[in-house]
C-alpha cells in the first residue's frame, strides 16, 4: 500500500477485505436538499434523530437502520427493490430477517417522491410520500429524519 506521502508498506494476510465505501448521494427529489441529511450527517448530528426512515438497502443503510434501531429509535428502511444488491441474496434476506425481528421496519418495492417539512426543529417533523415500483399506489408517511 502507499500512503499519500508516497510511503509503500507491504501487509501479508490469508484474506483482506477491501471496502472503498461509496459518498452519499442526496435523492433528487423535492425537499430532499432541504430536509434529509446523508449517512456522513446521521454521525455528526447535534440532536437525537428520534423516528428516522432509512432510504436505500447498501450495507451502509442497513447499518446506519441497524444501529439507530439498537438504540430504541423508531427505524424504516425504504427498499426500492432488493437488500443488499450485489451480495449473495440468501444471506440478504437472513440479514433482513434478523432486522426485522430486532425491530426495524422495511417498506419494499417504494421510492420517496417528495419531502415535506410539517413543523421545524431538531429534529422537526417531516412528510415523505413514496409511489410503488410495482404499481400505481401512492403512500405518506410521517418521520422526524
Amino acid at each position: 500500500a502507499t500512503n499519500k506521502r508516497g510511503k509503500v508498506t507491504f501487509h501479508s494476510g490469508e484474506k483482506f477485505i477491501i471496502a472503498t465505501g461509496e459518498r452519499p448521494r442526496y435523492l433528487n427529489i423535492p425537499g430532499d436538499k432541504d430536509y434529509c441529511i446523508t449517512s456522513d450527517d446521521l454521525f455528526s448530528l447535534p440532536y437525537c434523530p428520534k423516528k428516522t426512515l432509512v432510504v436505500g438497502a447498501s450495507y451502509v443503510a442497513l447499518e446506519c437502520a441497524g444501529f439507530l434501531c439498537s438504540l430504541g429509535l423508531d427505524v424504516t428502511v425504504m427498499v426500492r427493490s432488493i437488500l443488499l444488491r450485489g451480495f449473495d441474496q440468501e444471506m440478504a434476506g437472513k440479514v433482513g430477517a434478523y432486522m426485522e425481528s430486532h425491530g426495524v421496519k422495511f417498506l419494499k418495492k417504494y421510492v420517496p417522491i417528495k419531502v415535506e417539512q410539517l413543523e421545524a426543529g431538531t429534529p422537526g417533523r417531516l412528510k415523505v410520500t413514496a409511489k410503488s415500483t410495482i404499481s400505481t399506489e401512492v403512500i405518506d408517511g410521517e418521520y422526524n429524519t
